[in-house]
């Protein structure tokens, strides 16, 4: 399965839309594969820093950015969000993968799109996004400014999802 995650309960029929991050492609819907769910696990607003091992990843840089923990993903949050996810609510919108196909611009963060209308298989709720993120086998750090590990993270040879940036603390 497919997912879109919103804060919008009610959304009946996804229609393609144009894409700021991806200007020169038609309009799309857009969904994730259940490997990188947990990247949506969060208000919309909200930026955030992925950055999990991949196969090509230098000893360096996963003895560096894991040292002390046993996961292999690892998502940072501003302090400031803190509130929100407390009580945010999410709807999860459900396709089924036919009418989607792989995003290939983006290789590592699991990005499907549709250049058709798209209608929902159906939608859960999540309503306890951080309890929700505690059950997926990942560590979540928060700190008060994104960007120092934002660049150390572009820097490395992990593979890397950096969402909402421009909504973070400059």
């Amino acid at each position: 399965m497919l997912y879109h995650f919103s804060e919008e309960s009610d959304i009946e029929l996804f229609i393609p839309r144009p894409n700021k991050s991806f200007p020169h492609l038609e309009p799309a819907v857009w969904a994730i594969d259940q490997e990188h769910a947990v990247h949506y696990f969060f208000p919309r607003d909200c930026p955030r820093v992925i950055y999990w091992k991949a196969d090509n990843s230098t000893i360096e840089d996963r003895e560096q950015f894991f040292r002390y923990s046993t996961v292999d993903k690892i998502m940072v949050v501003e302090n400031g969000w803190m509130e929100r996810l407390r009580t945010t609510k999410l709807y999860v919108y459900v396709f089924a993968p036919e009418d989607f196909h792989w995003f290939e611009e983006a290789k590592t963060a699991g990005y499907y799109i549709s250049h058709k209308e798209v209608k929902p298989l159906r939608v859960e709720v999540i309503d306890d996004l951080l309890g929700s993120m505690m059950e997926q086998d990942i560590e979540l750090r928060f700190t008060p400014n994104l960007s120092l590990i934002k660049e150390a993270v572009i820097n490395s040879s992990l593979d890397f999802s950096i969402i909402r940036y421009a909504n973070a603390v400059k």
